[in-house]
């Protein structure tokens, strides 16, 4: 459950911070997107992570 729950959240938090930058103007594809979807990332991950070993 929780390797499930670290990918979901790993892909959400991805998604979430590419189109971060659309909120102040800049493209989906800019450097900032960029960093912001590897930020994204890490933070879903992390949650992914304690949130599966709370349930397991």
């Amino acid at each position: 459950m929780t390797k499930k729950l670290i990918f979901l959240f790993l892909f959400l938090g991805s998604i979430l911070g590419s189109y971060l930058p659309l909120l102040w103007g800049d493209s989906a594809f800019s450097p900032a997107s960029i960093v912001w979807s590897a930020l994204g990332s890490f933070a879903g991950i992390s949650l992914g992570y304690t949130l599966g070993k709370r349930w397991d």
